[in-house]
Order: C-alpha cells, then sequence, then structure tokens
C-alpha cells in the first residue's frame, strides 16, 4: 500500500446490518482504498432543457433499438424462407431473408450498445479516482458491500427519475428479449408430427398418391416449362445406364406434365434426391432383411441425402461398390444395403422400393420404409 494510505476498520456483521446503502457505499470505497478526486453532478440543477434534451437523446437510441429488434422478430417470423429458384417470381424476397434478419440483429445490438455508452456519458457523474492496487480476490466484506456501491451509482446518474429513458431502454432489451426466444423455440412451432403416418418427417415426395405411379426421373437441367411444352422424356428405362454406374434421379407422376411449378418441386425437395445404381452382373449382394424385393435386378436405389449431417453423397467408386459422402468422408457398402463402413456416419441409406412397370419404366412401388436424413431416432438401421 502507498505511504500515507490506510486500511479503515472493518465492522461487525451486527454493525454491518446498521448501516444504511448510502454508508454501505462510502464504507466499499474506503475498503477498496478509493479516493475521489473529483465527483461532480453532470446535472446539478434537475429539470433543465439540456438535461431533458441529453434523456431524450439517450432513449431515441433504446427506441431505435426496441424497433429494429422489432424489425428482427417479424422478419424471423413472417418473411418467405422457402427456396425460390433465381428464375421464378419471390427469388428477391426469398435471397433477402438472410441478410433481413442478421442485419436487424446486429443494429438491436449495436444500437442498444449506444443507447447503454450514451446514458453512461451523459448522466454518470464526472468522477476522477485513485485505487490503490491489491493482489488476490476480494474479501467476503468486500463483496458484500459491492451492491450498495453500485446501487449508488445508479441513484447518483439520477435514473430512477428517468421514466423516458427507463420505459425506452425496458422497451428494447424486452424485445431483444423476445427475439432471443423466437430464435430458440422458432423451430418448435411447427409440429413435425402432425399428420401422424403421413407427417413430414415420414412422408417424401416418393409417396404414392391416388394410385399413381411415380417414376423415378432425371434432371436434364432444362425448365419445366420446357419440358411440357417440347413433350421431353424424362423417364429412366434400365437400359439406360450402363453396368457399373450410376444417376441421381427424382419423382415423377404423370399429372406433373400438366404442372410445372409441382415438377419443379419434386426436384427441390430436400428428401427426394435418389442413387440409382447399375451393379455388375453376377455382383454378390447382402439384403437387408425385409428388403429382398427393393431392388429390379443388378438396380438398387439408395436416398442420396447422407444420414451423418445431410449432405449429398454424390460420389460412387465401382470397383469397390462404395457410395460416398464427399463433406465427412463417410462411406457405405452398395452391395450391403448401404450400410456405413467408413467415417462418422453410423446408419445405412434408406433404400427406395424399385422395379420396372408394363412399358419398361422405372417405377417406386412404396415410399421408403424409414425416415430420410440424418441423426433422426425412429430409424431401423
Amino acid at each position: 500500500m502507498s505511504e500515507g494510505t490506510h486500511s479503515p476498520a472493518r465492522p461487525t456483521d451486527a454493525q454491518l446490518d446498521d448501516l444504511n446503502p448510502e454508508q454501505l457505499a462510502t464504507l466499499a470505497t474506503e475498503l477498496d482504498d478509493v479516493v475521489l478526486l473529483k465527483n461532480a453532478n453532470r446535472w446539478p440543477v434537475p429539470g433543465t432543457r439540456a438535461e431533458k434534451r441529453a434523456e431524450r437523446a439517450v432513449a431515441r437510441w433504446f427506441l431505435l433499438s426496441a424497433i429494429a429488434a422489432l424489425v428482427f422478430v417479424v422478419s424471423f417470423l413472417f418473411w418467405p424462407f422457402h427456396y425460390v429458384a433465381p428464375d421464378q417470381p419471390g427469388h428477391l424476397m426469398y435471397s433477402l431473408y438472410t441478410p433481413v434478419i442478421g442485419a436487424s440483429f446486429g443494429l438491436t445490438v449495436l444500437l442498444l450498445g449506444v443507447g447503454v455508452i450514451a446514458y453512461v456519458k451523459k448522466f454518470f457523474p464526472d468522477e476522477v479516482a485513485v485505487q490503490q492496487r491489491h493482489d488476490g480476490r476480494s474479501g467476503e466484506l468486500e463483496r458484500r458491500v459491492l451492491m450498495a456501491q453500485l446501487a449508488a451509482a445508479g441513484k447518483d446518474t439520477g435514473i430512477g427519475r428517468r421514466s423516458m429513458i427507463k420505459r425506452s431502454a425496458g422497451l428494447a432489451a424486452g424485445i431483444f428479449g423476445l427475439g432471443f426466444g423466437v430464435i430458440a423455440l422458432g423451430g418448435m412451432i411447427h409440429n413435425p408430427w402432425k399428420g401422424g403416418d403421413k407427417a413430414q418427417l415420414w412422408v417424401t415426395p416418393w409417396a404414392p398418391e391416388n394410385g399413381e405411379k411415380v417414376y423415378l426421373r432425371r434432371d436434364l437441367g432444362i425448365s419445366s416449362e420446357e419440358i411440357i411444352s417440347n413433350n421431353i422424356e424424362v423417364r429412366v428405362r434400365p437400359e439406360d445406364l450402363d453396368a457399373a454406374s450410376i444417376e441421381t434421379v427424382f419423382p415423377f407422376r404423370l399429372s406433373d406434365l400438366h404442372d410445372a411449378e409441382k415438377m419443379s418441386e419434386n426436384l427441390r425437395a430436400s428428401d427426394a434426391p435418389v442413387m440409382l445404381i447399375r451393379l455388375r452382373p453376377g455382383t454378390q449382394v447382402t439384403q437387408r432383411a425385409g428388403q429382398e424385393n427393393f431392388h429390379f435386378g443388378d438396380f438398387y436405389a439408395y436416398s442420396k441425402v447422407c444420414t451423418h449431417l445431410g449432405c449429398p453423397t454424390s460420389l460412387y467408386e465401382s470397383q469397390t461398390n462404395r457410395i460416398l459422402c464427399p463433406c465427412h468422408q463417410s462411406q457405405f457398402l452398395a452391395t450391403e444395403y448401404a450400410k456405413p463402413i467408413f467415417g462418422p456416419a453410423t446408419r445405412a441409406l434408406p433404400q427406395l422400393p424399385i422395379t420396372v412397370d408394363n412399358e419398361g419404366y422405372f417405377i417406386a412401388t412404396a415410399d421408403f420404409d424409414e425416415a430420410v436424413g440424418p441423426g433422426f431416432w425412429e430409424r431401423r438401421s
């Protein structure tokens, strides 16, 4: 301790209980070896026009923060976020979803911080203090008087009588807190189990509808309108694939030829992509129990969605019959019901039951018999 300083007498617990908040705050200063060289009130005469202007300026920052927080909450809940292709109406609104919620959230935090800083600069006393340095943690007494010291600091700023600032700050903090709640609970508002056996987690676009055939179609990279107007064939036949080859296919119904949007929707559905693999003739295959009739000859169809984190398992090694996911190097064995044999994935890829109709086109005989995608607790594999 520097020369000339001294420690105050430490009161007993009984004496501490008898001290009022002002005395506790003074004791806290003394215990911290703090000497106040200057402590001038910013507004010694309360209620002046200058003070009111300063109060409105601080409240304005909090009000702007509240507006930004409200924009964030409304955008998070109601802004269109479903994917829209670049050539489709509404793509601009979809593309602005992430920038809008990101900018409004960041602006909320920024304006809230600016309001706090403005309040400190305009209303905290103009103080100059010198404190002696001490090593180690504070004692029990110092920690006990700290709250009194903080309360006294708040009282010195006059926050108790500044209702405009309190209301605007409370509004900003409240809506900001609501935004955090929306983020935490937003994914739980929609019930994924609604619909029972027809719930979204169970059903994919491969599910039969009204007894209509679901064909395996290829993506030609052209618009649905062009396919419909030119009557272009998109359905896949067995002779379209060479031995030891693979093609990504999607669900298609003949009724889709009357609805270009429906055709495009089935291409965009996250659980729709399927790998149609043709093994070499005579390849030995191990079937999973209950799925012995899911394949057609040397043709096998597996979901393209990796069971690890949902990346596309888009690589096929024909010599070893391994399906590879490029994201985290998971590998699945096509000749053994696409079970994982390497990498972080622990579940087999769901297999789509397929056959060929009397016209010679591949069709799905049913939907997947388990949910598509990663981390699902009801998966059988």
